[in-house]
């Protein structure tokens, strides 16, 4: 990491107001919302508290049990998403995201604020980002 990105936080790069779910939301809704917005990932929000988060993965997951499967209908987020959802201060270093996210093979950071509500999400892709907006990395 170059002196010019050690001093970078998160929320500097984050996405910020992402797009939410609550956790009594359809399972078919929250497919839908990640193909419209072609996202990988929804934190999921109950009055504002953050609960968990959903995934791609934890769809695919969920749509490989033949039990979930056949009531998928019926299926809410709460059923589907992860929990506790992993998590990270606005303020951390953007190298601290990065460990947090190979330390527990995610691809997503819920970023919070100090009142510990979501702010945004940080993904690797963000990360990356981050390297090619230093101009001291040639472009090419």
């Amino acid at each position: 990491m170059t002196t010019a990105n050690a001093d970078l936080r998160v929320g500097n790069l984050m996405t910020i107001d992402p797009i939410t779910i609550g956790p009594e939301e359809s399972a078919s809704r929250a497919e839908t919302l990640l193909k419209t917005y072609r996202i990988s990932g929804l934190p999921v929000v109950d009055g504002g508290d953050l609960v968990g988060v959903l995934s791609q993965s934890d769809l695919m997951v969920a749509h490989s049990s033949e039990i979930i499967g056949a009531h998928w209908e019926r299926m809410k987020v709460r059923h589907v998403m992860s929990s506790p959802a992993l998590t990270v201060h606005a303020a951390a270093t953007v190298a601290m995201a990065a460990r947090q996210m190979i330390l527990r093979h995610v691809h997503r950071l819920v970023v919070v604020g100090d009142d510990g509500r979501p702010v945004g999400v940080v993904t690797p892709l963000d990360l990356l980002r981050s390297l090619l907006e230093d101009p001291e990395t040639p472009m090419g």
